[in-house]
């Protein structure tokens, strides 16, 4: 074997069961996944909606300082979230909101051991994005 350049190539060598060595792949990252593909278009957004959650909480937590340090600075957040931009951005929280929330539960039911087969995945995927769709709308 030659001289390894880089201390991660250890952990891409493997053995086959008759002992020849093989390089193993590296762990996936998100170039080996189709992003059209709703799996993973779900996954991915599970995790940005996650983030949009915790933005969201800034908000409220700025919304509640202002509530409590008095009319003026809560006037200014009203002003704000009451504007275009605030609107468009709390409709936004909203949708990601119902969505993190449904595709939790999706998640919930796989770790339970349901919905694993891939057309049950695509079904609920569906689902998930009818639910946030109608649940945002009203």
């Amino acid at each position: 074997m030659s001289i390894m350049q880089d201390s991660r190539e250890a952990t891409m060598i493997g053995r086959r069961t008759d002992g020849t060595p093989i390089r193993r792949p590296l762990s996936p990252h998100l170039q080996v996944y189709d992003m059209m593909q709703m799996t993973s278009a779900l996954s991915i957004s599970g995790r940005i909606t996650g983030v949009v959650w915790a933005v969201g909480l800034l908000i409220l937590v700025w919304w509640l300082v202002a509530a409590a340090t008095g009319p003026a600075a809560f006037a200014n957040v009203q002003w704000f979230l009451s504007s275009w931009l605030g609107m468009l951005g709390l409709f936004g929280l909203t949708a990601a909101a119902w969505f993190h929330t449904l595709n939790g539960i999706r998640h919930l039911a796989w770790d339970a051991g349901y919905g694993y087969d891939i057309q049950t995945t695509y079904r609920s995927g569906r689902w998930v994005l009818i639910g946030t769709g109608v649940a945002t709308l009203l």
